[in-house]
């Protein structure tokens, strides 16, 4: 009888030792950063900020040919000759009834528009965001021409209404935009809710909705209202009257061919740079938010 000579099983392959696992590479937190390569840079760079400022009050504040440094003594001869002589005051009252005029026109008008882009579906909603993304680059000053033929044709040159119209239509694509990325953050539910207790369209909206847009309303109000205070080529080109032309013409009139005035220039740029801070000194928190909210598509 013939028997199979047994095969010879096959040596185990031998076993590899696994690697050791690589140690995770540590992100140090805030807390562990050195204060110093914090406070440095930003130290760096508030030093390159405030220099032009202080080189602004340096000669609004220093006495007509000092060359000092510092503004010692210190005299207000330059904002007494740039608001009586120069007549800083009506230049100040215009710049303020415009700027308020197109941030209530822009809120209220974006407001409207931003709402049906929001809440409602149309066969050419695609197309109108289109065009209202495109028409943020074309400049301002291509819109001189077109606007002042049609401001003389309806006899609005030399009127604080032609401005306030230019800067409203100006700032509307933006802050319509804006603004119904708000209302799409804001849940539709709440709406159908307040529809259910009795409530009608308008009402739910100025109820509900309206209530939660404060931080974007806001926003889109100060940007509107900043815009059309530091604005200068249509207050220059629809505004021919020394009594109706706002602050940025106003300083460009302390400028000549001959001569520059420095104080009272520097004066007039600290007039017209105060509502600014001022503004914005106390709506930062909501202008923040407001930009953050609108930022992000619902």
């Amino acid at each position: 009888m013939i028997t199979k000579e047994a095969t010879p099983a096959a040596p185990a392959p031998a076993r590899v030792a696994p690697e050791p696992p690589r140690p995770a590479k540590h992100r140090r937190s805030w807390d562990e950063v050195p204060r110093w390569q914090i406070y440095l840079p930003l130290s760096v760079y508030l030093l390159f900020t405030l220099i032009p400022f202080y080189w602004i009050l340096l000669f609004a504040l220093r006495p007509a040919g000092s060359t000092s440094l510092v503004p010692w003594p210190v005299t207000f001869d330059h904002f007494e000759k740039v608001w009586t002589e120069r007549d800083f005051g009506t230049y100040f009252g215009n710049s303020v009834l415009v700027g308020v005029a197109t941030l209530v026109m822009t809120t209220v008008v974006a407001l409207a528009g931003g709402y049906a882009l929001a809440r409602f579906d149309f066969k050419i909603k695609r197309g109108f965001m289109l065009a209202l993304l495109c028409s943020q680059f074309v400049p301002g000053a291509l819109l001189l021409v077109p606007l002042f033929e049609i401001f003389a044709n309806i006899q609005m040159i030399n009127s604080l209404g032609s401005v306030i119209i230019a800067e409203t239509v100006f700032q509307l694509p933006l802050s319509m935009i804006l603004i119904s990325n708000f209302i799409k953050n804001v849940p539709y539910s709440l709406e159908e809710a307040a529809w259910v207790d009795g409530c009608n369209r308008m009402r739910a909206f100025r109820v509900v909705v309206l209530p939660l847009l404060r931080p974007g309303l806001i926003a889109v109000g100060s940007f509107a209202f900043v815009h059309s205070w530091n604005h200068f080529l249509f207050a220059l080109m629809f505004l021919n009257n020394p009594d109706k032309q706002t602050i940025p013409v106003g300083l460009n009139t302390l400028m000549s061919a001959d001569s520059v005035d420095l104080g009272a220039l520097a004066a007039g740029g600290i007039i017209a740079a105060v509502p600014v801070v001022i503004v914005f000194a106390f709506i930062q928190k909501w202008l923040i938010t407001g930009f953050s909210a609108g930022a992000v598509k619902g």
